[in-house]
């Protein structure tokens, strides 16, 4: 098939990049890897919102655009190439704001919807727990129905933007004698409830990206139920499959690339460019078609949810391609770069501003975040090839 974008893609193409190297030219923010996770910009954020590019696919009658998944990944895919500190608003507009359209209730789609697409509501996600990673189903957080109210108590482990966030989309057990899978309960649950303390959680790269937070007999309204009772852990599978399917998963050390690309052409060793060494010049090659096939996948899984269905195995194959990717660019950075590659960007011998140490150590951890890469396996082995899987 002939895969190309209309020209009203084109030209939204090309409105996000006039926009965002304006942003550079102003100095307002430099170009980070795994920005779209670790870059809280609140006045970004509200400029990105004016522009009318959050919740883009969502209905006109909460203040949406109704275009499609595709115009949407142009949008997400030009915040990457660029670095740009997106994190505020990237969990609600890619899958909070989408399960509040499929499963909450008129109310909640009306307050809800335009303070995201605004720029006001900050949204954690309130998943993982310390015993309950990959199995989600295994969370113990309670959420016991006392009146109107839900007392909630637990802990959730790896909550994205937990120091920034005024929302947290939480998954409580409210049924505990029911099937692990059966008695799960998702909330829309805000930040100043008494009773939510948070801990900052630092990094590797020595980031706060994320918190644990606890939760201490909070009640929470009973209005804050997103959907009905004991249905949630088919709201996370929906989730899981929009954020796995996003271009975040290949581009976000998109900045790091794009140094690579021009260090091995403007470095010189033995008098001689690095591209030109044949070992170099194959390997970067190998690179870029990796990268292109990424974005074919990216692009696929966008293309699933416009026909209306989530994009589990879609989604799944693409983050595995993605995954591997990131990885693999981060350690060919760093054996191409010696002993400069573990510089931090403060160091006066650092290259491309201490990038490739950062995506060193944060690319550890790609192919375990929002699932493993055996259970992605797993996913794709049996819902696509029917084979048997454990």
């Amino acid at each position: 098939m002939e895969f190309g974008f209309t020209v009203e893609q084109e030209a939204l193409r090309r409105e996000v990049r006039d926009f965002l190297e304006d942003e550079l030219r102003r100095g307002l923010w430099q170009p980070q890897c795994d920005a779209w996770i670790q870059g809280f910009d609140p006045a970004f954020t509200k400029r990105v919102a004016a522009r009318g590019w959050i919740g883009l696919t969502w209905p006109r009658a909460y203040g949406g655009h109704e275009r499609s998944y595709i115009d949407r990944l142009i949008v997400t895919e030009e915040m990457l190439r660029y670095g740009a500190p997106a994190a505020l608003h990237w969990f609600a507009d890619r899958q909070i704001g989408g399960g509040i359209l499929r499963y909450g209730n008129d109310a909640q789609k009306q307050e809800f919807l335009p303070r995201i697409m605004r720029g006001e509501l900050y949204v954690g996600l309130g998943m993982s727990e310390p015993e309950a990673g990959s199995d989600l189903a295994s969370l113990t957080t309670r959420a016991e129905l006392q009146g109107d109210c839900f007392i909630v108590n637990g802990q959730k482990t790896w909550t994205s933007g937990g120091s920034f966030i005024n929302y947290i989309d939480l998954f409580a057990r409210t049924d505990f004698q029911a099937p692990k899978h059966k008695g799960i309960t998702e909330f829309l649950v805000p930040m100043n409830l008494p009773g939510i303390s948070r801990i900052p959680m630092i990094d590797i790269t020595g980031t706060e990206a994320w918190n644990d937070i606890f939760f201490d007999n909070v009640r929470v309204p009973r209005e804050c139920v997103i959907g009905e009772l004991n249905k949630g852990f088919y709201h996370v599978v929906e989730e899981l499959a929009y954020e796995r399917g996003g271009m975040e998963r290949l581009m976000g050390n998109y900045p790091l690339y794009d140094g690579l690309r021009r260090f091995v052409v403007e470095t010189k060793r033995n008098g001689r460019r690095l591209i030109d060494d044949p070992r170099i010049r194959t390997t970067m090659a190998e690179l870029e078609v990796e990268f292109e096939v990424g974005r074919l996948l990216m692009y696929r899984a966008a293309s699933v949810m416009d026909e209306g269905r989530p994009p589990t195995v879609e989604a799944s194959v693409s983050k595995v391609h993605g995954t591997g990717f990131e990885q693999k660019l981060a350690n060919l950075v760093m054996t191409l770069l010696g002993p400069y590659g573990p510089l931090k960007g403060w160091a006066p011998l650092a290259a491309m501003r201490g990038l490739p140490m950062h995506s060193y150590l944060a690319s550890k951890g790609y192919s375990l975040q929002a699932g493993s890469t055996e259970v992605l396996k797993n996913i794709i082995a049996g819902r696509a090839l029917g084979l048997p899987t454990q």
